[in-house]
């Protein structure tokens, strides 16, 4: 069954209906209007899968994925034009950019936890470049999942943007296929199988992993504040995000503050007991439930700690004094448990993030601006967000992505565009002003080898600068390579040149 669908994809590829505009802007107008029209069935499925509540899908997911939407339909005649360069002197006179080109059929694998924007904004970015894309949803959130297989046939072009359900074995099957492109959101031990399948094919792939990405409170910032942020990105969607604060980093004179003003803060979100707020998500599974509490083993939370296997609950809890190397500092949380790290200062924070693997998100809550960008400068992550936490991955213009083990490539916005479309080098010359071109033919000599290296010497020109209008004549009037050479780098210079001048230079 994937073959064949695979193999319907090609062919409505290569048919080449995936590749005007028009046809672009008309698929992500009706994704635009699968959105809207399916909210209330997509808020739905999201409760049954992790007990969302009905107004968290539409900020967590749903606008995210409309502004994408709106962003592409707005920007595509944009993104898709070819894009100017510039130019050295032996390619003066030509047409010299970059055309960007679709890759092909990508093979789109979401993630269970935000199961429609992991998925469909990918999605977005392929629709705008002009592919095809194979969708395999998450089979851990599985109403989502069949919904999404529902829906997308009813809005989409069926053979361009199939959607294949199923498990590990179908998704197996998807990958041992030859695709153009694998986008891939998860964990790093899929991310792997992931990226050895497609090395078989040469495949590119894009990782969006995951990783511990730390949270450091400086001890002279506003700690209430800060909690009150990080409580919020932290234990939304009870923890199950990607770049969530994974563990807390703060000097000891502060850790017992931290821990009052997010007690405090939990009592404001979720009420006395978050198992009955309506705002309080559930695990996913009880796999993932065993998982994480046994992470827990051998601490006493000093906030909450309560569970209920029947309804995969863990409240929200924080433990502190968590030593550096236990288990519980070794792998990526994925819920809804807090670690406080105490270190001696910033530079001790600093220390123990890059002795670690490379997150893929970093938060920073200090009012000193010094602090911050010696932090920023002296770490590394896919993202980071000062004095907040998660809204990085809110703005469009950034690109969201790892590095190291926390993943490869980027999207959002015109970065999905960029990612999913092959940039195509193109040069388009003329038969005629040969004379240009001697110095690099043979029969050499010293004087022709000096041109051609004061040549490829030159500097990149910028021609959308006015000035250039007389490297332009010069080569036009058949004037030598030399005296053309040297009016490219008095313009580079800076030099304000008049027809006066040239006049003069000439006589």
């Amino acid at each position: 069954m994937e073959r064949q669908l695979l193999q319907r994809a090609k062919e409505a590829f290569v048919s080449g209906r995936a590749r005007p505009l028009e046809f672009r802007l008309q698929q992500l107008h009706a994704l635009q209007r699968m959105i809207l029209e399916k909210e209330t069935e997509i808020s739905t499925a999201l409760k049954q899968d992790i007990n969302r509540s009905q107004y968290d899908t539409p900020l967590l997911e749903l606008i995210g994925i409309e502004n994408e939407i709106k962003l592409a339909i707005e920007k595509l005649a944009q993104w898709a034009a070819p894009r100017p360069v510039e130019k050295n002197l032996f390619t003066i006179s030509d047409e010299v950019y970059i055309q960007p080109e679709p890759l092909g059929v990508v093979l789109i694998i979401g993630a269970w936890n935000y199961p429609w924007a992991l998925t469909l904004i990918p999605l977005v970015g392929a629709i705008a470049a002009g592919n095809a894309a194979v969708v395999k949803p998450s089979e851990l959130s599985e109403c989502s999942s069949l919904l999404l297989h529902a829906l997308l046939p009813r809005y989409l072009d069926k053979d361009l943007y199939p959607v294949v359900t199923g498990g590990v074995s179908e998704t197996q099957q998807l990958l041992r296929l030859r695709f153009d492109h694998i986008f891939y959101t998860g964990g790093s031990t899929a991310g792997k199988l992931v990226m050895e399948a497609a090395a078989r094919h040469l495949t590119p792939v894009t990782l969006e992993l995951g990783g511990k990405s730390p949270c450091y409170i400086d001890k002279d910032c506003d700690v209430r504040t800060a909690c009150r942020r990080v409580t919020w990105g932290k234990f939304v969607n009870c923890g199950q995000t990607c770049i969530a604060p994974d563990y807390i980093l703060c000097e000891p004179c502060i850790q017992g503050q931290v821990v009052e003003f997010i007690r405090q803060t939990l009592l404001e979100f979720y009420g006395a007991d978050p198992k009955c707020s309506p705002d309080y998500s559930r695990i996913i599974n009880q796999q993932h439930f065993s998982r994480i509490m046994s992470l827990m083993e051998g601490y006493t939370p000093v906030v909450g700690g309560q569970s209920d296997s029947s309804q995969c609950y863990i409240a929200p809890t924080v433990l502190k004094d968590v030593p550096p190397h236990s288990r519980l500092m070794q792998e990526e949380i994925f819920g809804p448990v807090l670690p406080i790290v105490t270190v001696s200062d910033m530079e001790d924070a600093i220390n123990f993030i890059n002795e670690r693997e490379k997150p893929l998100a970093l938060y920073i809550f200090c009012s000193d601006q010094k602090a911050i960008k010696r932090m920023i400068e002296e770490t590394t992550s896919g993202g980071v967000t000062v004095n907040d936490v998660m809204m990085h991955y809110t703005v469009s213009s950034l690109p969201f992505g790892g590095v190291g083990q926390s993943g490869m490539g980027r999207y959002h916005g015109k970065h999905t565009f960029d990612q999913l479309s092959h940039q195509r080098a193109c040069l388009i010359r003329s038969l005629k002003m040969e004379r240009v071109n001697l110095a690099r033919y043979p029969p050499q000599d010293r004087r022709r080898a000096r041109r051609v290296r004061m040549a490829l010497r030159s500097p990149l020109i910028d021609m959308s600068k006015r000035t250039l209008i007389w490297a332009v004549v010069a080569t036009i009037l058949g004037i030598g390579l030399f005296i053309t050479l040297l009016v490219i780098l008095l313009i580079a210079a800076g030099l304000n040149c008049t027809c006066w001048y040239w006049r003069g230079f000439y006589n």
